[in-house]
Protein backbone atom coordinates (compact mmCIF):
# COMPACT_ATOMS: atom_id res chain seq x y z
CA UNK A 1 0.00 0.00 0.00
CA UNK A 2 0.93 3.45 -1.16
CA UNK A 3 0.10 6.22 1.60
CA UNK A 4 1.00 9.80 1.14
CA UNK A 5 1.92 12.00 4.13
CA UNK A 6 1.43 15.80 4.42
CA UNK A 7 0.61 18.26 7.05
CA UNK A 8 0.78 21.80 7.88
CA UNK A 9 -1.47 23.19 4.95
CA UNK A 10 -2.59 26.12 6.94
CA UNK A 11 -5.35 27.31 4.58
CA UNK A 12 -6.80 30.76 4.84
CA UNK A 13 -3.46 31.63 5.82
CA UNK A 14 -2.77 35.44 5.01
CA UNK A 15 1.04 36.21 4.85
CA UNK A 16 1.89 39.76 5.76
CA UNK A 17 -1.24 40.99 4.46
CA UNK A 18 -1.01 38.68 1.45
CA UNK A 19 -3.62 35.89 0.34
CA UNK A 20 -1.96 32.28 -0.30
CA UNK A 21 -5.39 31.18 -2.02
CA UNK A 22 -3.76 31.40 -5.35
CA UNK A 23 -0.52 29.03 -4.01
CA UNK A 24 -3.03 26.63 -2.73
CA UNK A 25 -5.50 26.36 -5.52
CA UNK A 26 -2.13 24.96 -7.41
CA UNK A 27 -1.43 22.91 -4.32
CA UNK A 28 -4.24 20.86 -4.52
CA UNK A 29 -4.04 20.55 -8.44
CA UNK A 30 -0.69 19.14 -8.51
CA UNK A 31 -1.78 16.97 -5.70
CA UNK A 32 -4.74 15.34 -7.64
CA UNK A 33 -1.55 14.93 -10.33
CA UNK A 34 0.74 13.15 -8.04
CA UNK A 35 -2.16 10.75 -6.77
CA UNK A 36 -2.61 9.15 -9.73
CA UNK A 37 1.36 9.36 -11.52
CA UNK A 38 2.39 7.47 -8.55
CA UNK A 39 -0.58 5.13 -8.24
CA UNK A 40 -1.04 6.65 -4.30
CA UNK A 41 -4.17 4.75 -2.34
CA UNK A 42 -4.79 6.93 0.65
CA UNK A 43 -3.60 10.63 1.78
CA UNK A 44 -2.80 11.37 5.55
CA UNK A 45 -2.86 15.12 6.43
CA UNK A 46 -1.55 15.57 9.98
CA UNK A 47 -3.20 18.43 11.22
CA UNK A 48 -3.66 22.26 10.57
CA UNK A 49 -5.66 22.25 7.72
CA UNK A 50 -6.17 25.72 8.69
CA UNK A 51 -4.77 28.75 9.37
CA UNK A 52 -7.45 29.34 12.30
CA UNK A 53 -10.56 28.61 13.92
CA UNK A 54 -12.61 30.61 11.67
CA UNK A 55 -11.28 29.88 8.60
CA UNK A 56 -12.62 32.29 5.47
CA UNK A 57 -15.24 30.94 3.18
CA UNK A 58 -12.51 30.47 0.15
CA UNK A 59 -10.79 28.44 2.29
CA UNK A 60 -13.77 25.93 3.08
CA UNK A 61 -14.08 26.10 -0.48
CA UNK A 62 -10.70 24.84 -1.05
CA UNK A 63 -10.44 21.90 1.61
CA UNK A 64 -14.15 20.86 -0.23
CA UNK A 65 -12.48 21.07 -3.35
CA UNK A 66 -9.38 18.87 -1.83
CA UNK A 67 -11.52 16.66 -0.88
CA UNK A 68 -14.13 15.84 -4.06
CA UNK A 69 -11.06 15.95 -6.21
CA UNK A 70 -9.34 13.19 -4.29
CA UNK A 71 -12.78 11.24 -3.93
CA UNK A 72 -13.10 11.44 -7.67
CA UNK A 73 -9.07 10.51 -7.98
CA UNK A 74 -10.41 7.00 -6.31
CA UNK A 75 -7.90 8.15 -3.33
CA UNK A 76 -9.09 7.84 0.23
CA UNK A 77 -8.05 10.70 3.04
CA UNK A 78 -7.92 11.33 6.11
CA UNK A 79 -7.70 14.75 7.83
CA UNK A 80 -6.21 14.70 11.54
CA UNK A 81 -7.36 18.30 13.58
CA UNK A 82 -4.14 20.44 14.30
CA UNK A 83 -3.67 23.18 17.21
CA UNK A 84 -4.58 25.93 14.52
CA UNK A 85 -7.75 23.99 13.43
CA UNK A 86 -11.15 24.41 15.24
CA UNK A 87 -13.05 21.03 17.04
CA UNK A 88 -16.00 22.61 16.05
CA UNK A 89 -14.98 23.53 12.26
CA UNK A 90 -13.72 20.17 11.91
CA UNK A 91 -16.68 17.97 13.51
CA UNK A 92 -19.65 20.12 11.79
CA UNK A 93 -19.09 18.30 8.17
CA UNK A 94 -17.69 15.14 9.79
CA UNK A 95 -20.63 13.41 8.67
CA UNK A 96 -21.19 14.83 4.97
CA UNK A 97 -17.60 14.18 4.08
CA UNK A 98 -17.20 10.62 4.82
CA UNK A 99 -20.05 10.07 1.87
CA UNK A 100 -16.75 10.45 0.11
CA UNK A 101 -14.32 8.59 1.86
CA UNK A 102 -12.79 11.02 4.22
CA UNK A 103 -12.32 10.35 8.03
CA UNK A 104 -12.10 13.72 9.93
CA UNK A 105 -10.57 13.22 13.21
CA UNK A 106 -11.40 16.29 15.24
CA UNK A 107 -10.20 15.91 18.56
CA UNK A 108 -9.56 12.92 20.99
CA UNK A 109 -12.84 10.57 20.54
CA UNK A 110 -14.60 9.56 23.90
CA UNK A 111 -14.79 6.25 22.01
CA UNK A 112 -11.38 5.43 21.43
CA UNK A 113 -12.04 2.36 18.82
CA UNK A 114 -13.67 5.28 16.50
CA UNK A 115 -10.03 6.85 16.25
CA UNK A 116 -8.27 3.19 14.46
CA UNK A 117 -9.36 3.15 10.63
CA UNK A 118 -8.64 0.46 8.25
CA UNK A 119 -6.89 2.30 5.01
CA UNK A 120 -8.12 0.90 1.89
CA UNK A 121 -6.17 0.58 -1.20
CA UNK A 122 -7.19 1.60 -4.55
CA UNK A 123 -9.00 -2.01 -4.84
CA UNK A 124 -10.83 -2.07 -1.95
CA UNK A 125 -8.53 -4.13 0.20
CA UNK A 126 -7.41 -3.46 3.78
CA UNK A 127 -3.72 -2.17 3.39
CA UNK A 128 -2.82 -0.75 6.85
CA UNK A 129 -4.55 -0.11 10.09
CA UNK A 130 -4.08 3.74 11.29
CA UNK A 131 -4.26 5.18 14.66
CA UNK A 132 -6.10 8.39 13.86
CA UNK A 133 -4.60 10.85 16.82
CA UNK A 134 -5.06 14.32 16.20
CA UNK A 135 -3.39 17.27 18.31
CA UNK A 136 -3.91 16.06 21.66
CA UNK A 137 -5.23 18.72 24.53
CA UNK A 138 -4.47 18.30 27.73
CA UNK A 139 -8.25 18.59 28.65
CA UNK A 140 -9.02 15.28 26.79
CA UNK A 141 -6.27 13.12 28.67
CA UNK A 142 -5.78 14.29 31.77
CA UNK A 143 -7.70 15.99 34.93
CA UNK A 144 -5.65 19.37 36.66
CA UNK A 145 -4.31 18.67 40.11
CA UNK A 146 -4.13 21.80 42.54
CA UNK A 147 -0.89 22.36 43.53
CA UNK A 148 1.03 21.07 40.64
CA UNK A 149 3.99 23.11 39.73
CA UNK A 150 4.53 23.79 36.00
CA UNK A 151 7.24 20.73 35.87
CA UNK A 152 4.48 18.17 37.75
CA UNK A 153 2.07 19.08 34.51
CA UNK A 154 4.11 18.38 32.26
CA UNK A 155 5.17 15.47 33.36
CA UNK A 156 1.52 14.54 33.92
CA UNK A 157 0.74 15.92 30.12
CA UNK A 158 3.75 13.71 28.93
CA UNK A 159 2.45 10.66 31.03
CA UNK A 160 -1.38 11.05 29.55
CA UNK A 161 -0.66 11.74 25.85
CA UNK A 162 2.40 8.60 25.95
CA UNK A 163 -0.73 6.44 27.38
CA UNK A 164 -2.63 7.75 24.91
CA UNK A 165 -0.45 6.48 22.37
CA UNK A 166 -0.43 2.71 23.86
CA UNK A 167 -3.68 2.38 23.58
CA UNK A 168 -4.65 2.96 20.45
CA UNK A 169 -1.64 0.55 19.60
CA UNK A 170 -3.36 -2.09 21.97
CA UNK A 171 -6.50 -1.45 19.75
CA UNK A 172 -4.74 -1.19 16.42
CA UNK A 173 -3.10 -4.65 17.30
CA UNK A 174 -6.49 -6.21 18.45
CA UNK A 175 -8.11 -5.17 15.13
CA UNK A 176 -5.17 -6.54 13.01
CA UNK A 177 -5.46 -9.98 14.88
CA UNK A 178 -9.81 -10.14 14.40
CA UNK A 179 -9.19 -9.23 10.48
CA UNK A 180 -6.37 -12.22 10.49
CA UNK A 181 -4.71 -10.35 7.83
CA UNK A 182 -0.71 -9.30 8.66
CA UNK A 183 -1.25 -5.39 8.27
CA UNK A 184 0.57 -2.99 9.10
CA UNK A 185 0.22 -0.43 11.73
CA UNK A 186 0.55 3.55 11.23
CA UNK A 187 -0.01 6.13 13.66
CA UNK A 188 -0.43 9.94 13.39
CA UNK A 189 0.58 12.76 15.81
CA UNK A 190 0.45 16.76 15.65
CA UNK A 191 2.98 17.64 18.27
CA UNK A 192 6.85 18.73 19.08
CA UNK A 193 9.51 16.17 19.64
CA UNK A 194 12.30 15.88 21.23
CA UNK A 195 15.40 17.14 19.02
CA UNK A 196 12.78 18.43 16.64
CA UNK A 197 13.97 21.89 14.24
CA UNK A 198 11.02 24.24 13.88
CA UNK A 199 10.90 27.89 12.34
CA UNK A 200 9.37 31.28 12.93
CA UNK A 201 6.19 30.47 11.87
CA UNK A 202 5.42 27.49 14.52
CA UNK A 203 3.63 28.17 16.91
CA UNK A 204 4.36 26.43 20.55
CA UNK A 205 1.09 24.15 21.29
CA UNK A 206 2.04 23.07 24.97
CA UNK A 207 2.57 26.43 26.09
CA UNK A 208 3.53 26.15 29.79
CA UNK A 209 2.94 22.22 30.09
CA UNK A 210 4.57 19.73 27.35
CA UNK A 211 8.02 20.91 25.90
CA UNK A 212 8.50 18.17 23.51
CA UNK A 213 7.42 14.78 23.25
CA UNK A 214 9.93 11.46 23.78
CA UNK A 215 10.55 9.71 20.75
CA UNK A 216 10.69 6.62 22.83
CA UNK A 217 7.44 7.02 24.07
CA UNK A 218 5.35 6.36 20.77
CA UNK A 219 4.62 3.03 20.18
CA UNK A 220 6.28 0.59 18.01
CA UNK A 221 4.02 1.56 14.83
CA UNK A 222 5.25 0.47 11.45
CA UNK A 223 5.42 4.69 10.04
CA UNK A 224 4.48 7.51 12.64
CA UNK A 225 2.97 10.58 10.43
CA UNK A 226 3.69 13.75 12.43
CA UNK A 227 2.64 17.39 11.43
CA UNK A 228 3.31 20.90 13.40
CA UNK A 229 6.75 21.41 12.61
CA UNK A 230 7.16 22.67 9.06
CA UNK A 231 10.68 21.66 8.35
CA UNK A 232 10.65 18.23 7.04
CA UNK A 233 12.95 15.65 8.56
CA UNK A 234 13.66 12.38 10.59
CA UNK A 235 12.59 12.46 14.20
CA UNK A 236 16.21 11.41 16.05
CA UNK A 237 17.19 10.22 12.58
CA UNK A 238 14.80 7.15 12.27
CA UNK A 239 13.64 5.98 9.21
CA UNK A 240 10.10 5.53 10.10
CA UNK A 241 8.88 8.49 12.17
CA UNK A 242 8.73 11.86 10.09
CA UNK A 243 7.78 15.30 9.73
CA UNK A 244 6.37 15.81 6.05
CA UNK A 245 6.53 19.42 6.94
CA UNK A 246 4.60 21.91 5.60
CA UNK A 247 3.54 21.90 1.72
CA UNK A 248 4.14 25.81 1.23
CA UNK A 249 6.70 28.02 2.75
CA UNK A 250 4.65 29.79 5.97
CA UNK A 251 7.59 32.25 7.06
CA UNK A 252 10.45 33.80 5.50
CA UNK A 253 13.13 31.51 7.04
CA UNK A 254 11.31 28.55 5.38
CA UNK A 255 11.57 30.25 1.85
CA UNK A 256 14.82 28.17 1.16
CA UNK A 257 13.65 25.09 2.13
CA UNK A 258 12.82 22.10 -0.19
CA UNK A 259 8.95 21.45 0.40
CA UNK A 260 7.77 18.14 -0.07
CA UNK A 261 5.48 15.67 1.02
CA UNK A 262 6.21 12.34 1.74
CA UNK A 263 5.88 8.64 0.01
CA UNK A 264 5.11 5.97 2.10
CA UNK A 265 5.26 2.57 0.96
CA UNK A 266 3.88 -0.32 3.64
CA UNK A 267 3.78 -3.96 2.89
CA UNK A 268 2.91 -7.27 4.84
CA UNK A 269 6.19 -6.65 6.75
CA UNK A 270 5.71 -3.02 7.81
CA UNK A 271 7.90 -0.46 6.01
CA UNK A 272 9.14 -1.22 3.07
CA UNK A 273 10.31 2.67 2.08
CA UNK A 274 10.21 6.07 2.50
CA UNK A 275 10.32 8.49 -0.60
CA UNK A 276 10.47 12.50 -0.26
CA UNK A 277 8.18 13.99 -3.23
CA UNK A 278 9.39 18.08 -3.74
CA UNK A 279 6.59 20.01 -3.62
CA UNK A 280 7.09 22.92 -6.71
CA UNK A 281 7.59 26.61 -5.38
CA UNK A 282 4.22 28.47 -6.77
CA UNK A 283 5.00 31.41 -5.19
CA UNK A 284 9.25 32.55 -4.19
CA UNK A 285 10.10 33.61 -1.39
CA UNK A 286 13.42 35.59 -0.59
CA UNK A 287 15.12 36.93 2.32
CA UNK A 288 17.93 39.73 1.70
CA UNK A 289 20.06 41.42 4.39
CA UNK A 290 23.11 43.76 4.61
CA UNK A 291 23.56 47.47 5.10
CA UNK A 292 22.11 50.25 2.35
CA UNK A 293 25.41 49.88 0.52
CA UNK A 294 25.21 46.18 0.35
CA UNK A 295 21.53 45.21 -0.67
CA UNK A 296 21.54 46.06 -4.36
CA UNK A 297 22.91 43.30 -5.74
CA UNK A 298 20.86 40.84 -3.31
CA UNK A 299 17.65 42.28 -4.41
CA UNK A 300 18.73 41.90 -7.81
CA UNK A 301 19.52 38.24 -7.60
CA UNK A 302 16.42 38.05 -5.56
CA UNK A 303 14.35 39.25 -8.29
CA UNK A 304 15.69 37.00 -10.82
CA UNK A 305 13.60 34.19 -9.25
CA UNK A 306 10.76 35.67 -10.15
CA UNK A 307 8.63 33.39 -12.72
CA UNK A 308 6.96 34.30 -15.49
CA UNK A 309 4.26 37.59 -14.94
CA UNK A 310 4.63 37.24 -11.14
CA UNK A 311 7.21 38.87 -8.62
CA UNK A 312 8.99 37.74 -5.70
CA UNK A 313 7.50 38.42 -2.00
CA UNK A 314 10.53 40.23 -0.49
CA UNK A 315 11.95 40.74 3.00
CA UNK A 316 14.51 43.03 3.41
CA UNK A 317 16.94 43.17 6.81
CA UNK A 318 19.06 45.89 6.85
CA UNK A 319 21.89 45.13 9.06
CA UNK A 320 23.21 49.16 10.52
CA UNK A 321 23.86 50.58 13.73
CA UNK A 322 22.36 53.74 12.51
CA UNK A 323 18.67 55.30 12.48
CA UNK A 324 17.20 56.28 9.27
CA UNK A 325 14.36 57.72 9.46
CA UNK A 326 13.34 57.08 5.49
CA UNK A 327 15.07 53.77 5.34
CA UNK A 328 11.47 52.65 3.56
CA UNK A 329 11.87 55.14 0.86
CA UNK A 330 15.32 54.00 -0.04
CA UNK A 331 14.52 50.64 -0.16
CA UNK A 332 11.43 51.43 -2.39
CA UNK A 333 13.79 53.43 -4.66
CA UNK A 334 16.34 49.93 -4.85
CA UNK A 335 13.04 47.67 -6.04
CA UNK A 336 11.90 50.38 -8.47
CA UNK A 337 11.19 48.87 -11.51
CA UNK A 338 12.24 44.97 -10.42
CA UNK A 339 9.59 41.95 -10.43
CA UNK A 340 9.64 42.11 -6.08
CA UNK A 341 7.18 42.92 -3.44
CA UNK A 342 8.73 44.15 -0.01
CA UNK A 343 6.88 42.45 2.62
CA UNK A 344 8.86 43.22 5.23
CA UNK A 345 12.21 45.61 6.35
CA UNK A 346 13.55 44.67 9.54
CA UNK A 347 16.88 46.12 10.87
CA UNK A 348 19.23 43.94 12.22
CA UNK A 349 20.82 45.76 15.77
CA UNK A 350 24.37 44.98 15.89
CA UNK A 351 23.89 46.10 19.53
CA UNK A 352 20.88 46.13 22.26
CA UNK A 353 17.76 45.14 21.21
CA UNK A 354 15.49 48.09 19.92
CA UNK A 355 12.49 48.26 22.29
CA UNK A 356 8.39 47.88 20.85
CA UNK A 357 7.95 51.30 19.97
CA UNK A 358 11.35 52.35 19.14
CA UNK A 359 13.34 52.96 15.91
CA UNK A 360 12.89 49.36 14.50
CA UNK A 361 9.31 50.80 13.95
CA UNK A 362 7.69 47.40 13.36
CA UNK A 363 3.44 46.86 12.71
CA UNK A 364 1.97 44.58 15.12
CA UNK A 365 0.55 42.52 11.59
CA UNK A 366 4.58 41.20 11.84
CA UNK A 367 4.42 40.24 15.42
CA UNK A 368 2.97 37.36 17.09
CA UNK A 369 1.88 37.61 20.82
CA UNK A 370 4.68 35.46 22.04
CA UNK A 371 7.12 38.41 20.46
CA UNK A 372 5.24 41.31 21.99
CA UNK A 373 5.92 39.66 25.60
CA UNK A 374 9.54 38.53 25.16
CA UNK A 375 10.41 42.17 23.53
CA UNK A 376 8.43 44.05 26.65
CA UNK A 377 10.07 41.49 28.88
CA UNK A 378 13.30 42.16 27.42
CA UNK A 379 12.75 45.79 28.03
CA UNK A 380 12.97 45.85 31.37
CA UNK A 381 15.67 44.82 34.28
CA UNK A 382 14.89 41.71 36.26
CA UNK A 383 16.00 38.74 37.98
CA UNK A 384 16.63 35.36 36.44
CA UNK A 385 13.69 34.06 38.48
CA UNK A 386 11.35 36.87 38.11
CA UNK A 387 11.65 36.81 34.13
CA UNK A 388 11.43 33.08 34.28
CA UNK A 389 7.81 33.37 36.48
CA UNK A 390 6.83 35.99 34.45
CA UNK A 391 6.92 33.98 31.31
CA UNK A 392 5.36 30.98 33.49
CA UNK A 393 2.57 32.91 33.77
CA UNK A 394 2.14 34.31 30.32
CA UNK A 395 1.82 30.71 29.19
CA UNK A 396 -0.35 29.39 31.76
CA UNK A 397 -2.85 32.71 30.18
CA UNK A 398 -2.06 31.59 26.86
CA UNK A 399 -2.43 28.28 26.89
CA UNK A 400 -6.52 28.84 29.10
CA UNK A 401 -7.30 31.51 26.10
CA UNK A 402 -6.84 28.57 23.27
CA UNK A 403 -8.45 26.10 25.70
CA UNK A 404 -11.45 28.41 25.81
CA UNK A 405 -11.52 29.40 22.13
CA UNK A 406 -11.44 25.94 21.01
Amino acid sequence: MRILHTSDWHLGQYFMGKSRQAEHEALIAWLVGQTRQHEIDAVLIAGDIFDTGAPPSYARELYNRLIVALHDAGVGLTVLAGNHDSVATMQESRGLLAYFGTVVIPAVQDDLSTQIRVLEDRAGKPGAILCAIPFIRARDVMQSTAGQSAQDKQGSLQDAIHAHYQKLYALAAERRAALGVDLPIVATGHLTTVGASASESVREIYVGALEAFPTANFPPADYIALGHIHRPQKVGGLEHIRYSGSPIPLSFDEARQHKEMLLVDLGPGGLEAVTPLQVPCFQTLASVRGSLAELAAPIRAAAQQATAGGTVWLEVVVSADDYLSDLQARIEALVEGLPVEVLRIRRERAVASASLSGEVRETLDELTPDDVFARRLESEVLDDALRGRLSLLYREVVSGIGADAA
